[in-house]
């Protein structure tokens, strides 16, 4: 392993810290220790080590800005993996892929470059090659060969247009240095693993008999030890107790400098990514200010030399951030395979969350049915009829034009989806949602996608203004603007009409897209939309606009909501404010995509997913108060119940007479009155109903009389209920599940939960009809 760092320029100082005149390094000095003692345990390689770093560049303040061409083979090696070069792709701007290379080029090459430096290198190495190019082209056939314009051309070329890199980094490390092993610019006389160059352009320091010998230094170390320690106790047999406390701290802080600077050696061929990580959102300025702050403190100087013995160097490794193509650090050459870093991933790991999805015990995931921008879907093989969404740490605009890693992102849009599906699941909507199943993934129905997406308008904004010159963006639909687009990325998802979709004569799972479907669709996307904005306006939110997609479910060959809704899926503008938009459009406006900006867009998405948890709460309590003139009437009051209960409302079930005790029917109400609960009163009595009329005129909730009717009397009995004195607004309704769902409206204005069911309860009903007339029609033909 060799150490590598450039010629200093003349007149700088050769010391690695600032603002100490000429003074070498050397080990922090503590009363009572004698430092000279400290160096015999390791003299050969520390002795090494300061001779050589003395004569190098004070590395934090110099700032040397250009790649080294060691370090810039290893990040073509890097660049030119398969994977890498894949990802690269899609954008310049996606964080994780360049983390990824920092940390590989380091492992693998010992070359210590953090994201931003590697971002920027990759940049300026395809700008150079385009320009490289260019000047070719314009020096027509006396130009000469390419690579006179531009270092690396060659290897360039070959990564970007693909060329002879089947095997990747391994044809890339073979192309960049088997050349030079044939040219003998990396030969080593035989047995010779330790030495010191010193020449006019760079300074090498070779460690590999650091490495190789680790554990019998560590072995001379406790053996010395062991020796000072004899001596330290001869010593302290013929002296005084103070003198033997002295000998005895003596040895402990002698052992603890020795510990220490082994440490420090291994310190040396370990990353410093992980204190960089940690700060790679500080920013330059503030980098600047305590760069400055350890230049004009000493006493910081003192405090980070004792925290590390090789001194400034490798403090400013831990607490300075390098900045892009800015500050060098030292590459370090691995030469051989004993390492104390963490090996290299594996492709696989690197290829997201799949792989670590698979290995879930309890689903054995089958083959990949599908991979859209923002999900992939798998078969689970032992659940025929189900799939596993998975989502990825990616978000895109207009139509995957822009496209960058989000990370997080899958976790977040995952919860959103999930908590969505579950409201309308809850509601009484047919989804293809079964259960969230990790973090990052759910399980649904295996379903055939129909390729339209339903969008619903509320306010006019966004696509809608262009398509509708004069329109001014905050005009309010009402009703609901429906408009949908056929799912075509090539031709920008065009608009369709209905009568398009018609002649398309689509087929799915065995269902024809006919007339009844189309009409099915378009309801149930209004009716979602209600859902939906209904619970998002508990939030002061509003839905400005929705897309969804429906599938034909293989198993039951129904049409259900399926795909995803996530913060991807709509506009929401808190308290309508189009300035507060926590949606997509966030991401899509950007003017520059930076690591700053995308943790703004990851801001909204995590905002909104922290509050979606919040539309499945109800927003207050409810109740239904049943009122039986006797117990003979409990049965039909256990039908009310039921209803209620598939509005989720609880009921209470009492009994008094109105005509037999007056006064404890008074004092039952106003049990029910002063716990400030929102109560709706049904009152059940047969024959002379004074139940109702009793309660509508001595309370402001509503009341209803639901008599319990029979044949005999029926017709004689319900005019008690019909015909009330002027004053009293008590209804009648006759059926008990009538009598519930009046009940859950009322309570409904309060409580959007009762509302959403309510609302999927139309739906369903005016579906069912659909389904019965079509399949009349069919028998009819």
């Amino acid at each position: 392993m060799r150490l590598q760092s450039r010629k200093p320029d003349a007149g700088t100082s050769v010391n690695y810290s600032p603002g100490v005149e000429e003074r070498p390094l050397e080990w922090p000095r503590e009363e009572g220790v004698d430092n000279q003692r400290i160096y015999t345990v390791q003299q050969g390689i520390t002795a090494q080590f300061h001779s050589a770093v003395s004569a190098s560049t004070n590395v934090a303040e110099e700032g040397i800005r250009n790649w080294t061409d060691d370090e810039v083979k290893a990040l073509l090696c890097v660049w030119a993996d398969c994977n890498i070069r894949e990802r690269l792709k899609s954008t310049l701007r996606n964080k994780s892929i360049f983390q990824e290379m920092a940390r590989q080029v380091q492992r693998k090459y010992g070359v210590i470059r953090d994201w931003k430096q590697c971002r920027t290198k990759y940049k300026n190495l395809k700008y150079d090659y385009k320009i490289a190019k260019s000047a070719h082209a314009a020096g027509g056939s006396g130009a000469g060969s390419l690579g006179k314009y531009m270092k690396f051309f060659d290897e360039v070329e070959a990564i970007l247009l693909d060329k002879g890199l089947e095997n990747g980094s391994m044809e890339m490390h073979k192309r960049l240095y088997d050349g030079e092993l044939k040219a003998g610019r990396q030969e080593t006389p035989a047995g010779h693993t330790g030495q010191i160059i010193s020449s006019e352009s760079e300074l090498v320091i070779d460690m590999d008999d650091a490495i190789s010998d680790n554990f019998d230094e560590r072995n001379n170390v406790d053996g010395n030890l062991a020796n000072r320690r004899r001596a330290v106790e001869d010593k302290t047999c013929t002296s005084d107790s103070d003198l033997t406390i002295e000998a005895s701290n003596t040895y402990e802080s002698e052992r603890h400098k020795i510990k220490e600077h082994r440490l420090d050696r291994e310190y040396m061929l370990m990353s410093a990514s992980e204190s960089e990580v940690d700060k790679e959102n500080t920013t330059a300025s503030n980098r600047r200010l305590k760069r400055k702050a350890v230049d004009e403190d000493p006493g910081l100087h003192t405090s980070l030399k004792k925290l590390n013995p090789l001194g400034p160097l490798a403090a400013d490794r831990r607490h300075t951030q390098c900045k892009e193509e800015q500050d060098h650090i030292g590459t370090i050459k691995i030469n051989s395979v004993c390492s104390v870093a963490s090996p290299a991933p594996s492709p696989q790991a690197c290829s997201g969350s799949t792989s670590a999805m698979a290995s879930t015990p309890e689903l054995k995931i089958g083959q990949k049915l599908n991979e859209g921008k923002t999900k992939q879907i798998f078969e689970l093989v032992d659940h025929p009829g189900l799939v596993l969404l998975q989502s990825k740490d990616q978000t895109t605009a207009g139509n995957a034009v822009s496209r960058d890693q989000m990370e997080g992102k899958a976790a977040i849009a995952n919860k959103t989806a999930s908590c969505v599906f579950q409201l309308l699941q809850e509601s009484g909507i047919k989804t293809a949602f079964v259960k969230q199943h990790s973090d990052t993934a759910f399980i649904a129905a295996h379903c055939e996608m129909i390729p339209v997406e339903w969008v619903c308008r509320r306010v006019a904004t966004g696509s809608f203004l262009r398509r509708n010159p004069g329109v001014k963006e905050g005009y309010r639909f009402s009703p609901l603007k429906m408009e949908m687009f056929f799912k075509d990325d090539a031709n920008n998802d065009p608009q369709w009409s209905e009568e398009q979709l018609l002649e398309a004569k689509l087929c799915l799972a065995g269902l024809t897209i006919g007339q009844c479907e189309v009409d099915i669709m378009s309801r149930s996307t209004v009716a979602i939309f209600e859902i939906v904005e209904k619970a998002w306006a508990t939030q002061n939110c509003s839905l400005v606009d929705m897309k969804i997609e429906f599938g034909v479910s293989v198993k039951s060959r129904e049409i259900v909501l399926a795909d995803v809704i996530d913060n991807d899926s709509w506009r929401l503008w808190p308290a309508g404010d189009r300035s507060q938009q926590k949606d997509k459009r966030v991401y899509r406006e950007l003017k520059e995509v930076t690591p700053e900006a995308m943790q703004m867009v990851k801001r909204s998405s995590e905002w909104v997913s922290e509050r979606v948890k919040l539309l499945l709460e109800p927003q207050a309590s409810s109740r239904v108060v049943l009122l039986m003139g006797s117990t003979s009437d409990v049965a039909h009051c256990e039908k009310i119940r039921k209803a209620c209960a598939s509005y989720g409302i609880p009921c209470v079930l009492r009994v008094t007479s109105a005509h037999k005790g007056p006064d404890e029917t008074l004092r039952i109400k106003a049990e029910y009155e002063g716990d400030g609960i929102p109560t709706v009163f049904v009152a059940v009595a047969g024959r002379s109903n004074g139940l109702g009329p009793v309660m509508s005129g001595n309370t402001a909730y509503p009341v209803i009389s639901c008599p319990p009717l029979t044949p005999d009397w029926g017709p004689h009995d319900v005019w008690s209920s019909l015909r009330m004195p002027s004053g009293l607004g008590c209804s009648t309704v006759l059926s008990p599940e009538a009598c519930a769902q009046f009940a859950a409206q009322i309570l409904g204005l309060r409580d959007h939960l009762v509302w959403c069911k309510l609302r999927a309860s139309m739906l369903n009903t005016w579906v069912s009809l659909k389904l019965a007339d079509k399949k009349l029609q069919a028998c009819s033909l």
